[in-house]
């Protein structure tokens, strides 16, 4: 088996992989570590001290919990797997506080946004400041201290890292080389097809797009044939800014090391 990176964002957040001499049921066995096996901070308890806004308390902590916090997997534990037997201390778990008050005076009130919570490890905070969390009218106050912890999205989708998926790697040939091949480069999708040496030829830059052929054949009479590999897949890793694609899939192969050993030695 052999992985290739095909693209990445300038942050690193989006990736798209090549992955050749594999199985679908292996590649899918990826996506869903990814999904719901690679461990990632997020709000699990919240203490109210002050809350006079217009939303109840449970409102506003499912929404804390939805907020995607950095994470730092070498310094935090799983909470079942620290030495504190998940009873809670510095390295299974992290304090975030927010108190933020409208002034009585004014009409227009205050919004109250994530990057308004202080957390006390900096390498842990909020991936999005903008998170509107709630906004509060004039007299209105909101303060709680945060509970974040580690888990993993197969117990709640908050602890989830990503969005991962997959397609077959499209096969695409040019078929017939006719006349019209300027004409057929010119009603395919921009880009897709070039002219080179009076040949019709496919740009690399669009060949692990499978909807984007799927439109060139379309409307190509004839002269491209779309097949799909069966042994070679286009792996796609969106995240949600917790961690890096690297780190995602790193872990999600980690997870998937450790489920297959504790199988083998239970045998």
């Amino acid at each position: 088996m052999n992985i290739k990176l095909l693209e990445q964002s300038k942050d690193k957040m989006n990736a798209s992989f090549l992955i050749e001499k594999s199985t679908p049921a292996f590649v899918n066995a990826i996506r869903r570590a990814v999904i719901s096996l690679v461990p990632v901070m997020a709000i699990d308890e919240v203490e109210f001290s002050k809350n006079s806004s217009v939303l109840y308390d449970e409102m506003i902590a499912h929404r804390l919990g939805l907020i995607p916090l950095t994470t730092d997997l070498k310094s935090y534990n799983l909470p079942e797997k620290c030495t504190c037997n998940g009873e809670g201390c510095a390295k299974c778990e992290l304090k975030l506080s927010l108190s933020v008050s409208a002034p009585e005076k004014g009409d227009e009130g205050v919004w109250v946004y994530a990057s308004d919570m202080k957390s006390k490890d900096p390498a842990v905070k909020p991936v999005f400041d903008k998170i509107p969390i709630v906004k509060l009218m004039p007299g209105q106050e909101l303060e709680f201290v945060a509970t974040a912890r580690l888990g993993i999205g197969l117990t709640h989708a908050k602890f989830s890292p990503a969005h991962a998926y997959y397609h077959y790697k499209p096969e695409v040939k040019v078929t017939k080389q006719g006349e019209s091949r300027t004409d057929l480069k010119d009603i395919c999708p921009p880009g897709v097809l070039d002219v080179k040496g009076g040949k019709l030829v496919i740009n690399k830059e669009y060949a692990f797009d499978p909807k984007l052929f799927e439109a060139a054949v379309a409307v190509s009479e004839g002269a491209l044939e779309l097949k799909e590999s069966d042994t070679d897949f286009v792996f796609h890793i969106e995240s949600w800014g917790q961690l890096t694609c690297k780190e995602i899939l790193g872990a999600a192969v980690d997870s998937l090391k450790s489920l297959t050993s504790e199988f083998v030695k239970s045998l």
